[in-house]
């Protein structure tokens, strides 16, 4: 007979897959290192011992694999979270950020910034990022609204929000771009974690830590909205003012990590329905352990994306698609019964 992990036990396993898997993505590559080599170069940066591996070496853990794995894993993380919320709140098993429409917006938002030249730093960049998805999502609530705020519908609007920022997007790029703004701009727009830095992952691991404690905090609203917004205001929830607060949290959180990434789609998708399968529907456990799958699954999708036609990179955007549409179309399946 079967051992089945205890839901609980989930979130003591997973910890630990998500520090193996850290360590482990950092050895992939042409760069022949080891798990005990990756541990050295740490150790001697924190003081706690010296590396035997050469300068190059030490550099290749340090600035560029160790940086981009970490904030692969809290960009998984972070869109995963965003995924809970979104099908929680709006009672959508297909609502993600990308499919409506808030990784479009901040992309639009992010590219205007860089392009325009509107704000300047990772502040500004973050800004027009957050910005951008605000508008994105006010929109698809109203046309989804207007349309009769039906599941359908809010998809539908998710689907045309999408096409118009993407196309905002395409515009800004061709008509105020230079030939190298645009290469680099399209290829972040696929979703690259390239150019990862440790002020990326500082800034990003604080925005996606604080968003988790305050959505775990407010777990039992989330479950309240589950079965509704009039079960949850009989429950005594200010579903107004809740509902607001974790839409623009779910906002904030999607800019932040696009304004670094890019538009990286169906992460928040898949990972709550497998969440679910593994710790159920109540978010208190949920919610940690979608972060944490998702922190594995992205982590080892930019693994394979960086080395799988090397020496060239695949955007992580295309590889997360090439696994997303097909969860995508399951979850569009089963909803239809």
């Amino acid at each position: 007979m079967p051992v089945r992990l205890p839901r609980a036990g989930v979130l003591l396993v997973a910890p630990l897959v998500v520090l193996a898997s850290v360590a482990g993505a950092i050895t992939v590559g042409p760069s022949d290192l080891s798990v005990a080599d990756v541990y050295g170069v740490v150790a001697d940066r924190a003081g706690l011992g010296l590396s035997d591996l050469t300068l190059l070496q030490q550099s290749i853990v340090w600035d560029l694999r160790l940086p981009r794995t970490l904030l692969a894993g809290i960009c998984g993380a972070g869109l995963a979270i965003c995924g809970v919320i979104l099908q929680s709140l709006l009672r959508n098993p297909l609502a993600d950020p990308f499919v409506l429409g808030i990784s479009s917006g901040a992309s639009t938002g992010a590219v205007a910034v860089v392009v325009l030249g509107v704000g300047s730093g990772a502040i500004g960049l973050s800004t027009g990022a957050f910005a951008g998805a605000l508008v994105s999502f006010a929109l698809v609530l109203l046309l989804a609204s207007l349309a009769g705020g039906t599941t359908d519908r809010l998809v539908l609007a998710g689907i045309a929000a999408t096409q118009l920022f993407s196309a905002l997007t395409s515009f800004i790029v061709f008509t105020a771009a230079d030939a190298e703004q645009t290469r680099g701009v399209l290829f972040w727009l696929l979703g690259s974690l390239s150019s990862a830095s440790w002020t990326d992952v500082l800034v990003c691991g604080v925005i996606v830590l604080g968003g988790l404690l305050c959505c775990v905090a407010g777990a039992g609203w989330l479950d309240a909205f589950a079965f509704g917004n009039d079960a949850a205001a009989s429950l005594g929830v200010d579903v107004t003012r809740i509902r607001a607060v974790l839409l623009v949290l779910t906002a904030l959180m999607t800019a932040v990590i696009v304004s670094t990434s890019g538009a990286i789609g169906f992460v928040g998708l898949v990972l709550p329905h497998f969440a679910r399968a593994l710790v159920g529907a109540g978010h208190r456990l949920l919610l940690p352990a979608t972060a944490l799958l998702g922190a594995i699954f992205l982590i080892w999708v930019d693994t394979a994306a960086r080395t799988v036609i090397d020496p060239e990179e695949l955007p992580v955007g295309v590889a997360t698609a090439l696994v997303g549409v097909p969860a995508f179309a399951l979850v569009l399946l089963r909803a239809r019964r």
